[in-house]
């Protein structure tokens, strides 16, 4: 395992900041697109993410924290279901932004930061419950962000991945792969002016490590119980893992 590798950049650094400014590109449609893109899907693999992990959040004085969190959708969804502020960081400014005028709107109460993901401005051993969806492939370095969310966490903490996977159904991966890399870069580009996010992002899915091989990287990077689930025919896998 490496981690996110945008055409034509080298070296983690460059990688990352690429990263960050194309995603602050595209936040003000990042939400319509999500929804179309997937036929509404990703509500659905959001809304079971954190029914997988409401009994994390609930003991009393919990500390919870949605990484790479966006426009905030699973960051809501976590405060609407825990009936309590939840901290979000993203490293995008753009994105932060607009996760700040969701919660504003829905008269939440949940803190954002912006920070790193390989370098949380957090103790060890500080939280309960990490959620990352559909943000980890985007890490520059996915061992080191393994390490990272192992080491805030407390001892038996859960981290929960939501993220894109490999079909496992030959006929539906092939349709699946199509999809991603003619259809999605096209529409994509058209709606949100910015055609080498779109293009970047079905390679970023296809170059992801499959469900087992994350469910390994977890296990090597120190999770002592590791377990997923794959949804809609494997393109899509939640990773649990407790330390």
């Amino acid at each position: 395992m490496t981690g996110a590798e945008p055409r034509g950049i080298s070296g983690e650094q460059d990688s990352a900041r690429w990263v960050r400014g194309m995603f602050g590109r595209i936040a003000g449609h990042y939400d319509l697109l999500n929804h179309l893109l997937s036929f509404n899907m990703d509500r659905h693999w959001r809304a079971r993410a954190v029914e997988r992990v409401a009994a994390a959040m609930q003991p009393a004085g919990s500390r919870v924290l949605d990484l790479c969190c966006g426009t905030g959708d699973v960051l809501l969804a976590l405060e609407r279901r825990r009936g309590a502020a939840v901290y979000g960081s993203d490293f995008c400014h753009p994105m932060l932004v607009e996760a700040r005028h969701k919660i504003e709107a829905r008269h939440f109460r949940s803190p954002l930061f912006e920070a790193d993901a390989l370098a949380l401005p957090l103790a060890a051993n500080s939280l309960d419950l990490i959620t990352i969806a559909f943000g980890f492939r985007n890490l520059a370095n996915y061992e080191d962000g393994l390490r990272e969310l192992l080491r805030v966490l407390k001892p038996g903490g859960l981290l929960a991945i939501l993220e894109f996977s490999q079909p496992s159904n030959r006929a539906f991966g092939a349709a699946y792969g199509f999809f991603s890399t003619r259809v999605l870069p096209w529409v994509g580009g058209i709606v949100s002016g910015s055609t080498d996010a779109y293009s970047y992002l079905p390679e970023s899915i296809r170059k992801f490590p499959g469900a087992e091989a994350l469910a390994d990287a977890m296990r090597f990077s120190g999770f002592s119980k590791v377990e997923f689930e794959r949804m809609t025919g494997g393109a899509v896998a939640l990773h649990l893992g407790w330390k």
